[in-house]
């Protein structure tokens, strides 16, 4: 196909200097951009993969009281972390739809979905607060339970990678502002969506975990050899 890209070319038609060389140039940096983005979900992945073998583990301890499971546990009735799941669901819909809007450069659309994504994810951490707050009234303090001591662990870094991801939107929108290159704007929103989707499978499988009751911990710990 590029011989034929080649040899319909019209080399008598004058391109703009350096036009190809920027074109190259981005291209590099998308591939670059993408590595970088895949390397990093990596990380991230195998460290939660980690601290859920070490809590799963934990599980198994005479200690341990799950979250859930009796009528007294706080996430019996999980219906804030339902919300908050909404929450981060929508952020991740709205950023998803950002990135048609950029494909179809239709940036001012894509723009509005942004701000929509960052709202939702500000949603989301402050209802993460909230259950925060609630726990510790209710006594479950941090030292109390490792069950406690999990889930504060838990939900601070995935919070924090989701600061993360709120930066990089920022990032965006500033871009937007300064420059509304198609191109290169959509590129930006591809990552962050990538992002954004991985940060939603990452709190599913937290949510389901850490609202299980200690006879799902015994079985799935049986299942993974412990």
């Amino acid at each position: 196909m590029n011989i034929f890209r080649k040899l319909g070319e019209k080399s008598w038609v004058p391109h703009p200097a350096g036009a190809e060389f920027s074109a190259l140039e981005l291209n590099e940096n998308n591939k670059v951009g993408n590595i970088a983005l895949r390397f990093f979900i990596a990380v991230v992945a195998v460290i939660f993969f980690l601290i859920t073998i070490t809590f799963l583990g934990r599980s198994q301890m005479v200690d341990f009281q799950a979250l859930a499971g009796e009528p007294w546990q706080p996430f019996s009735d999980a219906r804030q972390l339902w919300l908050n799941t909404g929450a981060l669901a929508l952020s991740s819909l709205a950023i998803h739809l950002a990135k048609i809007f950029s494909h179809k450069s239709k940036l001012d659309l894509a723009m509005g979905a942004i701000f929509l994504a960052t709202f939702f994810a500000l949603a989301f951490l402050f209802g993460q607060l909230v259950v925060w707050k609630q726990l510790y009234q209710l006594g479950y303090y941090v030292q109390t339970n490792p069950a406690n001591s999990y889930y504060y662990l838990y939900t601070s870094l995935h919070g924090l990678h989701l600061m993360g991801g709120i930066l990089a939107l920022f990032y965006v929108i500033g871009k937007f502002i300064r420059n509304k290159a198609t191109d290169d704007l959509s590129k930006s929103i591809n990552l962050c969506t990538t992002y954004w989707h991985f940060l939603l499978i990452i709190w599913l499988l937290l949510f389901a975990l850490l609202t299980s009751s200690s006879e799902t911990f015994r079985v799935i710990a049986e299942l993974c050899g412990f």
